[in-house]
């Protein structure tokens, strides 16, 4: 690590953090149901001292399927559960709410919000791991420069490490 930068660990949240709704959005908090294999992996971040951030694309508010004011109870409860059920603080929540067709520069697949984090948490991209379960992770991730691990059957040309499932990613990141 160089001038004073930290490993840091980035997460996708729908389909990594909680339980992704096909073709839908979690938009109330009895819609979030966490995925129990994160658990481990937040947990090896706090040992490893690495900050969390988590990295999402929410349109579900621009196409006005919720308001900010729900979108961040929804944060609210996901911070309140990760703390009760794996003892972490999340320090970060990136969220870009634009429409795919805006071509907002944070939303992902381009790198806006993973560099933000970076600044802001003060991250070594080549230690940092970003998570994520779909090819605009991976491409976010390889635009800003961090590790990229795909859980879901893709082909390994797009990250960095591919594994099937959640329960996989830890022995990787311990790897």
């Amino acid at each position: 690590m160089s001038d004073g930068l930290r490993p840091g660990l980035l997460l996708d949240r729908d389909g990594i953090i909680n339980e992704r709704i096909v073709d839908g959005y979690v938009t109330r908090t009895d819609e979030f149901t966490l995925c129990d294999d994160i658990v481990p992996i937040l947990r090896w971040a706090k040992e490893t001292q690495r900050p969390i951030a988590i990295i999402t694309n929410q349109q579900g508010v621009g196409k006005g399927l919720m308001t900010e004011a729900d979108l961040t109870t929804i944060h609210d409860h996901m911070r309140h559960v990760l703390r009760h059920r794996a003892g972490v603080e999340i320090n970060a929540i990136y969220v870009c709410t634009s429409l795919a067709q805006a071509r907002d520069p944070r939303r992902k697949p381009q790198p806006g919000m993973i560099l933000e984090a970076i600044h802001d948490l003060r991250l070594d991209p080549s230690q940092t791991w970003f998570l994520g379960d779909s090819r605009s992770d991976a491409e976010a991730g390889r635009a800003a420069g961090v590790l990229t691990i795909l859980v879901g059957n893709h082909s390994l040309d797009i990250a960095d490490v591919v594994v099937p499932t959640l329960a996989e990613v830890l022995s990787v990141l311990q790897g």
